[in-house]
Parts: structure tokens; C-alpha cells; sequence
């Protein structure tokens, strides 16, 4: 491992600062978290209660709280409590919108209404659990199913009802319980602890800064409840980008079910497709195959960011970032976060691991390696890391390579595991010598030459 470059720190430590005095924060935290390099954290400002601002000081996360009520549906699916496409009235009694999917509930697709009945920023008076059910009779759909994304608090909310209902116990014990306590993040709270910070609305034409009241969300707190540091919050972004660096043992959840997670299933904008939404996740491109996944939050006196990076030349292994204010106001904040990870990236990327010779490719796919035709395209079948691969001659650099798997059970079979046409079978036929002089994936026929559909092979020309 090489070292960092010492003054990585200081850069990004000036573009916290700049922030901070710019968008006139009464205190920033921030850290960034990566597998090859130290944490880096960074605090600007005073917290407003007299006790000193520190790496440890809560900071309100707002909606970030919807990653954690998400992975927590996700591994009542996993242990086989429920499945994304049932019904939420198949699980709980509810006096309306019982036939809303609970896939539909993670991807603010449901049409939902944004916030339970009533004037809730009015009267800052959240309802409790009883009264969030029984007031769902005068919750508005305000879009068909599935025609669109639109947020719904209420919608989150409900799946927080959902996890209490199938585990028995509270969303917060279960929380705690099930991700929290596993993954280490012994800072986030739903309630605040005597040092947090607190929360400002900065006047736009004055230097005063008033705090906000503190909120109890009540049966909302899976939507915006919680309360957290920095260090939490960047941890936490780095395992929804890299979980197995930080639950080897998928103890939390399976790097497959934050596979499914972190993919898009609607666009937040029709025509700006800068944002996309998974399954309680917000996808933000970043260009060059490069996706940042996490959540923003916004409560009352308060702002936060909190992304991991995945993909990309120089992103290190398990890197998220997380930026924490105690404005309500300064929406810099939200940017500061993507521009840190990207900074920290182009300025100390990750260090680039020598190629090592590797295994031979086992006999039976020897005879399969090298190019290929197939819909008139030319392919490129290769053994890597131990896998059948396959790319496009002409594939971007950067596009993954399809990769297979073999069927035990079915010789000369495989199914591709990820990449182009994942889940679909690659299959083999041999001649009377055993040599592999066809292959068919995803039914469409693989030659050595180029063929039409009807069989013209133009190096045979016939």
C-alpha cells in the first residue's frame, strides 16, 4: 500500500471550511471512510449548547433513517417473512391502501400521499402508531400505482408498522437489534444524547441563526427519526457500496440483497435523469460508470448527506462519506458530500494491485476461450479470477464483462451470474472429438466465424 498523499487532508478539510462559511453553517461535521486509508473527519462551527463540537456530537440524519427502515424490510424478505411484491395489507391490518406492494412502498412508486393526514409541519405533533393506521382512511393516492416516482414519508412509515408487525417488537429494537449493534454504529440513536447539537434556521438576511424546536416523529421515525455522527454515518455509507469489506460474513444483509437494493427502478425526474431511486436508496450518477448510493435528510434545524461511491478508476474498497449540518437551510451541504468523494478519489485514488499469473482454465471451457460470433458481433471468451467471461470487442472499457457460472448438474451448461444477459443460460456443443464448435446464450447461436441468421458463413462463403 502506498502512502496517502499528506495534503489530501487539507484540501478536502478547505472545501469543508469553504462551505461551512459560505452557506453559513452554525456547525459541520464530516468524514469519509475508506478500507485503505485511516478515517478522515473534519468538524467546523459550535454545536449551540455550549458543549465543544467533536467527531462524537449526534447530528439529526433526518430521512437517511429510510436506508435503515429499507434494509430492514430487505432482511424480512431474506428470512422469508414476507416478499417485495405482497400486498402490505397481507401483513397488516389496515383500514385503507392495504393492496400497495411493499416494492412499491420502497421506490415511492406506490402514489401515495407525501405525509400522514393533517398539518404536520403545522402542528410538529406526529401521530403514534394506532393513529397512523387508523388515519389511512383519509390518505390521499395522489397518483396511480406505478405511474411515477413520489416521495411519501407516509409510505415509509407504513413499512415501519410493517417490521414491528413481523418481528414482534419495536422498529427501534429491531433496528438496533439487527444493524446498529452488528455493524458498530453504537453513535446512532433515536433519541438525542444531552452533547448533540443543535438545530438552526439561519436567517437569509442576517446573521442571527434561531434555533428549531426539537420533533419527536412519533410512528414517522422510521421516515426521519434518527440521530448520528459523522463516523456512523460515513461506515454505514461505505457498507451499502461495499458491504462484504465491512460484514464479511453477510451477517447484516447479503451483498446480493444490496445488489437489488442499489438498483434503479425509477428516474426521481423525466427528464433529468441525474437521480434514480432504488429500493430506499437514491442512485446519483457520477459519469464514467460511477454511482453514488446512499440517502439525503432534512429535519427541522438540520441537513445531511450521506453516499457511498461505487465503481471507477481509483475508488478504494468500502469509501462513503457522510456530511452532517445544523442548518436547515444550507443545501451546499447535500453537494459537499458527492464533491468529496470525488475529490478524495482524483487526489489520492485508490493504489492499483499487480497482475499475478493465476490457475490454468480448467479443460473442460479451454476449448471455448478466445473470440467468437453471435448476432453478427464479435465476442471475446475468457478465464479470470477463476471465471468464465465474456465481452463485446468493441464494449467500453469500463463495462463489466459477463460472467458464468457453471451447472453442476447439467454439463456444458452455465448461467451468467452478472453483466450482459444476466440469468440467462450459455450452452455448448461439442463434435464427435468433444470440441466445442458452437455455443448458444440466451438462445442466440455463437459460431467462429461469422454467420447471418440463416448460416452464411462468410469465410466459408456459403
Amino acid at each position: 500500500m502506498s502512502e496517502p498523499d499528506s495534503r489530501v487532508p487539507e484540501y478536502l478539510g478547505r472545501l469543508v471550511r469553504q462551505v461551512q462559511a459560505d452557506a453559513r453553517v452554525p456547525a459541520v461535521s464530516v468524514a469519509l471512510h475508506r478500507a485503505d486509508r485511516p478515517l478522515w473527519v473534519c468538524t467546523v462551527g459550535e454545536t449551540g449548547t455550549g458543549n465543544p463540537l467533536t467527531p462524537d456530537t449526534q447530528f439529526r440524519i433526518g430521512s437517511v433513517t429510510k436506508t435503515f427502515t429499507a434494509a430492514l424490510i430487505l432482511k424480512c424478505r431474506d428470512d422469508g417473512l414476507l416478499d417485495l411484491d405482497d400486498p402490505v395489507g397481507r401483513h397488516l391490518d389496515l383500514p385503507a391502501h392495504g393492496e400497495l406492494t411493499v416494492r412499491r412502498l420502497l421506490s415511492h412508486t406506490a402514489g401515495l400521499q407525501r405525509e400522514p393526514f393533517g398539518d404536520v409541519w403545522d402542528s410538529l405533533r406526529a401521530p403514534d402508531a394506532d393513529q397512523l393506521v387508523a388515519e389511512l382512511v383519509r390518505a390521499e393516492r395522489v397518483l396511480p400505482t406505478g405511474r411515477r416516482f413520489h416521495y411519501s414519508n407516509l409510505g415509509m412509515a407504513v413499512l415501519g408498522q410493517l417490521v414491528a408487525r413481523l418481528r414482534g417488537e419495536s422498529w427501534a429494537q429491531a433496528l438496533t437489534e439487527r444493524i446498529l449493534t452488528p455493524l458498530g454504529l453504537t453513535d446512532t440513536t433515536v433519541t438525542p444524547r444531552p452533547t448533540a447539537a443543535t438545530g438552526f434556521l439561519v436567517d437569509a438576511y442576517s446573521d442571527e441563526a434561531h434555533p428549531e424546536p426539537p420533533t419527536d416523529f412519533g410512528a414517522v421515525g422510521p421516515a426521519a427519526q434518527l440521530w448520528s455522527t459523522a463516523t456512523d454515518m460515513a461506515r454505514w455509507a461505505a457498507f451499502l457500496a461495499d458491504p462484504v469489506a465491512l460484514d464479511p460474513a453477510g451477517a447484516v444483509l447479503a451483498p446480493a440483497t444490496l445488489d437489488e437494493m442499489r438498483w434503479p427502478l425509477t428516474t426521481t425526474d423525466e427528464t433529468l435523469w441525474g437521480a434514480g431511486f432504488g429500493l430506499g436508496l437514491i442512485l446519483i450518477p457520477q459519469g464514467e460508470r460511477v454511482m453514488h448510493v446512499g440517502h439525503d435528510g432534512a429535519m427541522p434545524g438540520f441537513l445531511a448527506g450521506v453516499y457511498g461511491r461505487r465503481g471507477g478508476d481509483g475508488t478504494a474498497g468500502a469509501m462513503g462519506a457522510a456530511v452532517l449540518g445544523s442548518s436547515g437551510t444550507a443545501a451546499e451541504l447535500f453537494d459537499l458530500t458527492h464533491r468529496l468523494l470525488g475529490a478524495a478519489v482524483e487526489r489520492d485514488p485508490a493504489d492499483i494491485a499487480p497482475w499475478r499469473p493465476g490457475a490454468p482454465a480448467p479443460a473442460a471451457v479451454r476449448g471455448m476461450l478466445g473470440r467468437w460470433w453471435g448476432e453478427g458481433s464479435e465476442y471475446v471468451f475468457s478465464w479470470h479470477d477463476g471465471s468464465l467471461r465474456a465481452r463485446g470487442v468493441g464494449d467500453p472499457a469500463g463495462r463489466p464483462p459477463a460472467v458464468f457460472e457453471p451447472l453442476p448438474e447439467q454439463p456444458d451448461v452455465f448461467r451468467t451470474a452478472s453483466g450482459r444477459e444476466v440469468g440467462e443460460l450459455l450452452r455448448l456443443t461439442r463434435d464427435e472429438a468433444g470440441v466445442v464448435v458452437r455455443m448458444h446464450w440466451a438462445t442466440y447461436r455463437f459460431t467462429r466465424h461469422q454467420e447471418t441468421f440463416d448460416r452464411y458463413d462468410f469465410r466459408a462463403g456459403r
